[in-house]
């Protein structure tokens, strides 16, 4: 990500494809998240799981389950609806990843809050 809050280009990121990667600050710590394109939108949310405080991709930005339909935690097998982050399935069922606020604009993708 860049000083403007740009995390990349949107053609980088493919329907149901890989998420691309990129780190917040909270807390004064930077924080891993990740932001991935899911019915032609762009959703970006911390990369931990809501069960235990891991990171979900099984490998560098791979997040969809096999058939693209959700989030998937490589640890725990929770799964997650790509649009809201609502878990659906897992031992963290109703709980919710925690959404980080992106807009697209200009050919990419920006960090929300971020000024020029």
């Amino acid at each position: 990500m860049d000083s403007r809050g740009r995390i990349c280009a949107s053609a980088d990121l493919v329907e149901r494809g890989p998420g691309i990667r990129f780190e917040v600050k909270r807390a004064g710590e930077a924080v891993p998240a990740f932001v991935v394109r899911y019915d032609g939108r762009a959703y970006a949310f911390l990369n931990r799981c809501a069960h235990v405080s891991v990171e979900l991709d099984w490998e560098n930005g791979q997040f969809f389950d096999s058939a693209r339909l959700y989030l998937i935690c490589s640890t725990h097998g929770a799964l997650y609806e790509p649009d809201s982050g609502y878990c659906v399935a897992g031992p963290c069922k109703g709980a919710n990843l925690t959404a980080i606020a992106v807009r697209e604009r200009d050919g990419a993708i920006f960090l929300e809050g971020v000024t020029e």
